[in-house]
């Protein structure tokens, strides 16, 4: 149930936090994520503290500052959301750098960029240190619906096989000197993707086939039966605990 090469998103190594099981470093993740966004927004000292939170976790994984700040550019459509939340809010106005914009607005973004970024950053980490097929088998074990953990896998699978695909077709369209300059040439971009529709759906029944040759059921056997003792459980929720104190505090001052 795993892809056959490491994602780029995981850096391998053998720290505390790549040992953990996956199932715990996903539950720890998601209520590090909740505990987030439940803070009040004008706490900004608490969005400081759980930075450095991630900071710590980052520093016991052996990710480097740089392997994470790079991973958080998939964010970028969300901060120029942000940016222009200030100027499309009603509300009260202020003079920021001797622009006029909304107090709300300005609160908005801030509530945005802060939790959005703390997310992202929470994910990339989990990424950084969980393979891509432990992260399935911790769904697994979480008792995540089959069916979902299966589609999951097989994405996971197949993505870069209709990803190269994608690019066969690109070569051959290029070499036959095709390139896509101007709306014109929509149609044949459509009958592309068109094709590699086709070819993707003709791939997956030959797959199915083939697995219900090999005795598919409709169920992937469970493969790990592995057990998280309470000190692996304990030191995964040292992070969402730690957030939750400082949450609480937030909600308090």
């Amino acid at each position: 149930m795993g892809a056959g090469h490491a994602h780029r998103l995981y850096r391998h190594g053998h720290s505390p936090v790549h040992a953990l099981p996956p199932h715990t470093k996903l539950v720890a993740v998601f209520c590090f994520v909740v505990v987030v966004v439940s803070t009040p927004r004008e706490a900004v000292w608490a969005f400081g503290a759980y930075a450095l939170l991630l900071a710590l976790a980052a520093a016991a994984a052996r990710v480097p500052p740089g392997f994470l700040l790079k991973r958080l550019a998939i964010e970028i459509p969300f901060v120029a959301f942000a940016f222009l939340m200030p100027f499309v809010v009603p509300g009260e106005q202020t003079e920021l750098l001797g622009v006029h914009v909304s107090v709300p607005g300005l609160w908005d973004a801030w509530n945005v960029l802060a939790k959005g970024t703390l997310g992202v950053a929470a994910s990339v980490l989990l990424a950084a240190t969980t393979e891509l097929r432990a992260l399935l088998l911790g769904l697994q074990r979480l008792r995540l619906p089959p069916l979902l953990v299966q589609i999951a896998s097989f994405m996971i699978r197949y993505g870069d096989v209709v990803t190269d695909e994608m690019r066969r077709m690109s070569v051959a369209r290029r070499s036959r000197g095709f390139e896509a300059r101007g709306v014109r040439h929509w149609g044949v971009l459509a009958k592309s993707a068109g094709a590699l529709f086709i070819r993707s759906y003709e791939r997956g029944e030959r797959v199915h086939l083939a697995m219900l040759s090999r005795g598919y059921a409709g169920s992937m056997p469970v493969i790990d039966q592995a057990v998280a003792t309470p000190a692996q459980w304990t030191r995964a929720a040292a992070l969402p605990v730690s957030a939750l104190a400082v949450c609480l505090v937030g909600w308090t001052l």
